[in-house]
């Protein structure tokens, strides 16, 4: 059901002809019908960032967002002062579109440019095809509902190397939330090559929504590795329509955010480019969390690791050898305390070799992977998955 389980939203997603290379659907609308149209928003901490992202940026910066209008087919990244014109018209194209079609309609309503975020992704470097995507905005606007399946076709007009579209639905005390995310390869700690838009109905203003979004967003995207490498256009916005009347009680309405990234977050990694494993990686037993979490992506990203259990090798040593190279002022540890558990079985002993890593079953999808430093209370979980042939497959043959 996607960003449509939210009342006051509709959605679309549509064949715009952005990509030459594919039929599938490669644009996707989502409109915020209010009567609130408070908005936050999260982005990429990469020096590169894209067009898009720089325009949205500004656009959420004063909390309000009446239209998302999202492509893949192209990143619109590293493409200058002309790419910043594409999303300034891209964002025009829809403000105009939908404050026709609303005057049309019963709702008199305005679409400023000024609230209209633009998202793009795709292959860098490269200019749209700014026509298919104005073209594109069009369709869309004509196809936009607040069903089901509008909320699968816009959720599934983000996609790249994603094999399947990945949505949430949450239900609160009287209100819902709702979401979809696209994102498969170049993930890593700092969010992911992924967009995302999360909808609510629910009556929060932006202070309380941005609050919301960078604590989750904090204990989900920026916890998920499939391959170390950091995007240009990472964005995810959440956006309330109030629609419900509702006023959540916020430490819920924070938790209810916080599971919905959390769970688009385990559907990335459970997307990985061609991933035959999922792995969680815990530490606990640290003297804080940041230097649990400092551990875990330590070793969650470790290509030796990564390629050991794709091959149904429980290799302890690669664990044990990545979480050393984790400064002590960091995280303060001694070696000899550590131990390192595989799918239950101690596989490594006060730093050295347990029982043997034979005992360990593979044949699961997901490998619980538990580091315990024995050095305090704090832990933290990352979770990544296994590097295959079909990974390299992939982006040598990448182009979007």
């Amino acid at each position: 059901m996607s960003v449509t389980f939210a009342t006051g939203f509709s959605a679309a997603g549509v064949h715009a002809g952005i990509s030459a290379n594919t039929q599938r659907p490669d644009l996707a609308l989502v409109v915020n019908h209010g009567p609130l149209d408070a908005a936050a928003g999260v982005f990429t901490a990469n020096r590169f960032c894209a067009a898009p992202v720089q325009w949205t940026r500004d656009v959420v910066r004063d909390g309000h967002i009446k239209a998302v209008v999202l492509n893949s087919g192209g990143a619109n990244a590293c493409t200058g002062q002309a790419g910043l014109k594409q999303s300034e018209a891209t964002a025009v194209k829809v403000a105009q579109t939908l404050t026709g079609d609303m005057q049309r309609g019963d709702d008199a309503a305005v679409v400023p440019i000024e609230e209209v975020a633009v998202c793009s992704t795709g292959l860098i470097g490269e200019l749209l095809p700014l026509e298919h995507v104005l073209n594109g905005v069009e369709l869309a606007a004509s196809a936009l509902g607040s069903d089901d399946q509008a909320g699968t076709d816009a959720a599934n007009a983000i996609l790249t190397t994603d094999t399947k579209p990945k949505t949430v639905r949450l239900s609160g005390s009287g209100y819902r939330v709702g979401g979809m995310v696209k994102g498969s390869g170049m993930i890593a700690p700092q969010l992911a090559t992924m967009l995302c838009v999360i909808t609510t109905d629910a009556v929060v203003d932006v202070e309380q929504l941005q609050s919301a979004l960078t604590s989750a967003v904090s204990q989900s995207f920026n916890r998920i590795d499939v391959d170390g490498c950091m995007s240009t256009n990472d964005t995810v916005l959440l956006l309330a329509s109030g629609a419900s009347g509702v006023t959540p009680e916020s430490d819920r309405f924070a938790d209810l955010v916080r599971q919905a990234c959390s769970d688009l977050a385990r559907q990335i990694i459970g997307d990985g480019e061609g991933s035959t494993h999922d792995i969680v990686v815990t530490v606990s037993g640290a003297d804080a969390e940041d230097a649990a979490l400092a551990c875990a992506r330590a070793v969650a990203g470790s290509n030796l690791l990564k390629c050991a259990i794709y091959g149904n090798d429980p290799n302890w040593g690669r664990i044990v050898s990545s979480l050393g190279t984790v400064p002590v002022h960091v995280a303060a540890y001694e070696p000899t305390d550590v131990t390192v558990d595989i799918n239950g079985v101690r596989v490594c002993e006060h730093g050295g070799a347990g029982v043997d890593r034979s005992e360990v079953k593979m044949d699961a999808r997901q490998v619980d992977i538990h580091i315990d430093l024995h050095h305090g209370t704090a832990a933290a979980t990352v979770l990544t998955n296994d590097l295959t042939h079909d990974y390299v497959h992939i982006n040598a043959d990448y182009e979007s």
